[in-house]
């Protein structure tokens, strides 16, 4: 486990029975409150992508935008936003998900990216993948180069990884695995 990983896997916290009861929420609150750990874990995610020459990165709400957006200034790039239905203001596009319980969307505006801008998505957790591959996919639609998907925590037994390699999305980065 690398330095930062150690650091952000000391900071996460387990909240039982949230959002509901036999869940086990990993909350990343306390990483953003401790303003070295957060830093060091922005230059680290900023590190794994220099190589990328990105033209932005690409925020899943709402955790997503505050590691994302850090990220974007870090790196000197753009800022797109991935955001439920109905949140942002202009013409959207739309990729919709399955559930465990129904369906849900996600959105971006539809000038967002243009063909072949290089992005990574950025968001805080990868469970299981639902969220992260409509995302992606909703990008390469869009005609973006999705170049690296990257989270701080990637939570293993939900298996979303393989959601989004079956997806086509094989350069997916995580610093602490459960």
């Amino acid at each position: 486990m690398t330095t930062i990983a150690k650091k952000i896997d000391a900071l996460v916290r387990d909240v039982p029975d949230f959002p509901k009861p036999g869940i086990i929420f990993k909350d990343i609150t306390p990483i953003l409150q401790d303003a070295q750990v957060f830093k060091e874990t922005i230059d680290a995610m900023a590190n794994i992508l220099r190589a990328e020459n990105l033209r932005y990165v690409a925020g899943i709400e709402s955790r997503g935008f505050v590691f994302a957006s850090a990220l974007a200034t870090a790196l000197g790039v753009g800022l797109v936003l991935l955001r439920k239905p109905g949140k942002l203001p202009w013409k959207t596009l739309k990729a919709t998900y399955q559930l465990e319980y129904g369906t849900d969307a996600i959105e971006i505006h539809e000038d967002a990216v243009a063909q072949g801008d290089s992005v990574a998505i950025i968001d805080d957790l990868l469970a299981t993948g639902g969220t992260a591959t409509a995302a992606a996919c909703l990008l390469r639609d869009a005609g973006a180069d999705v170049k690296k998907i990257l989270f701080a925590i990637e939570l293993d037994f939900l298996q979303g990884r393989q959601k989004l390699i079956q997806a086509g999305f094989k350069n997916i980065e995580s610093f602490v695995h459960y």
